[in-house]
Protein backbone atom coordinates (compact mmCIF):
# COMPACT_ATOMS: atom_id res chain seq x y z
CA UNK A 1 0.00 0.00 0.00
CA UNK A 2 1.20 3.48 -0.57
CA UNK A 3 0.50 6.99 1.32
CA UNK A 4 0.02 10.19 -0.24
CA UNK A 5 1.75 12.61 1.89
CA UNK A 6 0.12 16.02 2.66
CA UNK A 7 1.99 18.85 4.95
CA UNK A 8 0.69 19.86 8.38
CA UNK A 9 -0.88 24.00 8.51
CA UNK A 10 0.79 26.20 8.64
CA UNK A 11 4.41 25.49 9.35
CA UNK A 12 5.33 21.80 7.79
CA UNK A 13 3.09 23.64 4.46
CA UNK A 14 5.20 26.97 4.58
CA UNK A 15 8.41 24.92 4.82
CA UNK A 16 7.67 22.40 2.25
CA UNK A 17 6.80 25.03 -0.59
CA UNK A 18 9.54 27.25 0.31
CA UNK A 19 12.02 24.87 -0.32
CA UNK A 20 9.95 23.39 -3.33
CA UNK A 21 10.10 26.77 -4.72
CA UNK A 22 13.65 27.17 -4.43
CA UNK A 23 14.72 23.84 -5.67
CA UNK A 24 12.65 24.61 -9.00
CA UNK A 25 14.20 28.20 -9.32
CA UNK A 26 17.60 26.71 -9.12
CA UNK A 27 17.59 28.85 -6.03
CA UNK A 28 18.15 25.88 -3.61
CA UNK A 29 21.41 26.78 -1.46
CA UNK A 30 23.54 26.88 2.14
CA UNK A 31 22.04 24.28 4.34
CA UNK A 32 18.39 24.08 2.68
CA UNK A 33 19.88 21.99 -0.15
CA UNK A 34 21.00 19.42 1.95
CA UNK A 35 17.88 19.61 4.03
CA UNK A 36 15.38 19.57 1.06
CA UNK A 37 17.25 15.89 -0.01
CA UNK A 38 17.12 14.45 2.89
CA UNK A 39 13.32 15.41 3.34
CA UNK A 40 12.99 14.11 -0.85
CA UNK A 41 14.61 10.49 0.22
CA UNK A 42 12.62 9.76 3.67
CA UNK A 43 9.30 10.99 2.31
CA UNK A 44 9.68 8.62 -0.78
CA UNK A 45 10.81 5.70 1.95
CA UNK A 46 7.39 6.81 3.92
CA UNK A 47 5.24 7.31 1.29
CA UNK A 48 5.77 3.35 0.36
CA UNK A 49 6.69 2.03 3.85
CA UNK A 50 6.31 4.02 7.36
CA UNK A 51 7.57 0.94 8.42
CA UNK A 52 10.69 0.98 6.60
CA UNK A 53 13.97 -0.51 8.52
CA UNK A 54 16.42 3.10 7.48
CA UNK A 55 13.62 5.35 8.57
CA UNK A 56 12.94 3.50 12.51
CA UNK A 57 9.59 4.60 12.91
CA UNK A 58 8.45 4.43 16.50
CA UNK A 59 5.61 5.95 18.26
CA UNK A 60 6.49 9.16 20.75
CA UNK A 61 3.51 8.45 23.33
CA UNK A 62 4.25 12.24 24.82
CA UNK A 63 3.38 13.34 21.61
CA UNK A 64 0.04 11.33 20.91
CA UNK A 65 -1.38 12.35 24.06
CA UNK A 66 -0.90 16.08 23.35
CA UNK A 67 -1.78 15.90 20.11
CA UNK A 68 -5.09 13.44 20.33
CA UNK A 69 -4.04 10.41 18.24
CA UNK A 70 -1.19 8.69 17.36
CA UNK A 71 2.35 10.76 16.60
CA UNK A 72 4.90 8.80 14.92
CA UNK A 73 8.73 9.65 14.55
CA UNK A 74 10.69 8.71 11.71
CA UNK A 75 14.51 9.56 11.34
CA UNK A 76 15.73 12.03 8.52
CA UNK A 77 19.12 11.38 9.05
CA UNK A 78 21.49 9.53 12.06
CA UNK A 79 24.56 9.86 13.63
CA UNK A 80 25.18 13.34 13.13
CA UNK A 81 24.36 15.71 16.23
CA UNK A 82 20.84 16.90 16.55
CA UNK A 83 20.21 14.58 13.72
CA UNK A 84 16.72 15.04 12.14
CA UNK A 85 13.39 13.76 12.93
CA UNK A 86 10.42 13.70 11.44
CA UNK A 87 6.94 13.95 12.66
CA UNK A 88 4.08 12.30 11.45
CA UNK A 89 0.00 11.07 11.53
CA UNK A 90 -1.74 8.92 9.79
CA UNK A 91 -4.73 10.68 7.85
CA UNK A 92 -6.67 13.10 7.61
CA UNK A 93 -7.98 10.72 4.68
CA UNK A 94 -7.94 7.42 3.73
CA UNK A 95 -4.10 6.61 2.88
CA UNK A 96 -2.79 9.90 3.34
CA UNK A 97 -0.19 10.82 5.99
CA UNK A 98 0.46 14.15 7.35
CA UNK A 99 4.10 15.48 8.30
CA UNK A 100 3.10 17.74 11.20
CA UNK A 101 7.20 18.29 12.69
CA UNK A 102 10.32 18.45 11.54
CA UNK A 103 12.92 18.96 14.34
CA UNK A 104 16.44 17.83 15.64
CA UNK A 105 16.35 15.00 17.54
CA UNK A 106 14.81 15.64 21.07
CA UNK A 107 18.13 14.68 23.13
CA UNK A 108 16.53 14.25 26.70
CA UNK A 109 13.08 13.20 27.46
CA UNK A 110 14.24 13.91 31.32
CA UNK A 111 13.78 17.69 30.53
CA UNK A 112 10.66 16.86 28.30
CA UNK A 113 12.42 17.48 25.67
CA UNK A 114 9.30 16.06 23.39
CA UNK A 115 7.55 19.06 25.33
CA UNK A 116 9.34 21.96 23.16
CA UNK A 117 8.74 19.74 19.57
CA UNK A 118 6.00 22.21 17.74
CA UNK A 119 3.67 20.09 15.67
CA UNK A 120 1.81 21.84 12.88
CA UNK A 121 -2.17 20.75 12.34
CA UNK A 122 -3.88 18.56 9.83
CA UNK A 123 -4.96 20.40 6.92
CA UNK A 124 -8.53 19.54 6.06
CA UNK A 125 -10.03 16.97 4.29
Amino acid sequence: MSFTLRMGLPKMECLWKELLSKHESGALKGPDKPLFKKMVKTFRLLAVDPRHNSLQTHEISELSRRYGEKVWQSYLENNTPAAGRIFWVYGPGKNEITIIGLEPHPEDAKRQAYSRVRLSQLPPL
